[in-house]
């Protein structure tokens, strides 16, 4: 048994089976396959995962076989465990070193935790020819996220056009990502601290304000628990129009997603542009969709989003980073981790005691009237200026979601 398990051990028995799991995320690599079947085993019988139980039992009767450990590997990447799937797929790689499923499920499991430099080392090491798909395209993908972008191209000028038409959609968006590094490098640099440079190359969004609390301190830009403000809210739709005029972009409605949070963010935005406020329709072309937080919104709905219609614009307040939301927005104000708005219920002291405060259920008028009115924080110079540099890569193809919080790391928090 090795020294991160027995942490884990007591975990489970005393009953908190998740933090158990969680516990080994960064203390798995290395461990034994008997060891970690044993544990995981344990772990799916506490909690009624039939399938992962018994290629769990597969693998503690014998740990040499490939197949034991893909099955493994693939049966944790299932139920949301990645970090137990590596050493097994690692495993199965040196067992079947020519059996390319291993290799793109473990390239799976390491881009679920955002380790992408260990994703293109463990691509670069197959020695049988790597196919271009989708093994150059998860080489030129991983090579963006991990901050290379010299690598990334140089795998996509190479890449072939996919036979089959199933890695279209696939090959436009690593082709839409390259350029878009390419034109955030032309206007910031690109590095492991240039969160907007790379919240576009990644997303296509432009992003509005940068968190200082925690910049140098593990955030880099984003927040972490979030109590939002009308000021924030209402500096949120300044720097969209700065966004909007930089980019030539003029939109004819406002289209609010349905949610309470989104109605009041739409309404204060329909003011300040003076446009008219309409029913959201996803195929309406030249609008601004409007939202607060797109995780708060229908499934659904998102999904109907990520065809662009064209001229249309999609505006998101407060992004969550660590949950990224069905579609990505085109403009969006800040990330967080969790936010509450200015309207919703939220904590406060008074005379040093903390007390609960209700959500204000003003009408929404009432409610974007706050956000008109409300002053804004400091403006950001170099938003325009990034705007207009990336202009013609901004608002083009569809807003597929994006899981990694690519090259700028932010400490995240349970």
């Amino acid at each position: 048994m090795t020294s991160a398990l027995p942490g884990a051990w007591k975990l489970l028995e005393a009953g908190d089976a998740p933090a158990a799991v969680r516990s080994l995320r960064n203390a798995s690599d290395d461990l034994p396959l008997g060891d970690l079947a044993e544990f995981t085993s344990a772990v799916a019988d506490g909690l009624g995962l039939d399938d992962l139980s018994t290629v769990s039992g597969a693998l503690r009767a014998d740990p040499g076989s490939a197949q034991a450990c893909y099955d493994f590997g693939f049966e944790c990447l299932e139920v949301g465990a990645p970090h137990l799937a590596v050493p097994a797929l690692r495993a199965a790689r040196r067992l079947a070193p020519t059996a390319a499923p291993a290799l793109w499920e473990l390239v799976s499991a390491l881009e679920d935790q955002e380790r992408h430099g260990d994703a293109v080392r463990e691509l670069r090491a197959w020695e049988d020819g790597l196919p271009d798909w989708p093994g150059g395209y998860l080489l030129a993908y991983n090579a963006l996220c991990s901050g290379d972008v010299e690598a990334a191209q140089e795998v996509l000028a190479r890449l072939s056009t996919p036979e089959d038409d199933g890695w279209d959609l696939a090959h436009d968006r690593i082709t839409r990502m390259v350029e878009r590094a390419g034109a955030a490098r032309a206007a910031g640099p690109l590095d492991d601290r240039d969160l907007r440079g790379w919240q576009f190359a990644l997303t296509g969004a432009i992003l509005g304000q940068i968190s200082p609390h925690g910049l140098d301190e593990g955030m880099n830009g984003r927040y972490a628990h979030l109590g939002d403000s009308y000021d924030a809210c209402r500096t949120g739709i300044r720097d969209l129009v700065t966004v909007l005029e930089a980019t030539g972009s003029r939109p004819d409605a406002v289209m609010p997603l349905p949610d309470r949070s989104s109605r009041v963010l739409g309404l204060a935005a329909a003011r300040l542009l003076d446009l008219p406020v309409v029913p959201v329709d996803p195929e309406r072309s030249d609008a601004l969709v409007v939202a607060y937080d797109l995780t708060d919104s229908d499934p659904d709905l998102l999904r109907a989003l990520v065809p662009r219609a064209p001229g249309q614009v999609l505006f998101e307040h407060a992004s969550c980073w660590t949950s990224p939301p069905g579609a990505t927005a085109d403009v969006v104000s800040l990330l967080h981790q969790s936010v509450m708005p200015p309207w919703g219920d939220h904590l406060r002291v008074v005379d040093g005691e903390v007390e609960q405060v209700p959500a204000d259920e003003s009408p929404e008028e009432e409610l974007a009237e706050r956000v008109v009115t409300a002053g804004t924080e400091d403006r950001d110079t170099a938003l325009p200026t990034f705007a207009a540099a990336v202009a013609d890569h901004w608002a083009r193809g569809p807003r597929l979601p994006v899981s990694t919080s690519g090259p700028v790391r932010s400490s995240r928090f349970e």
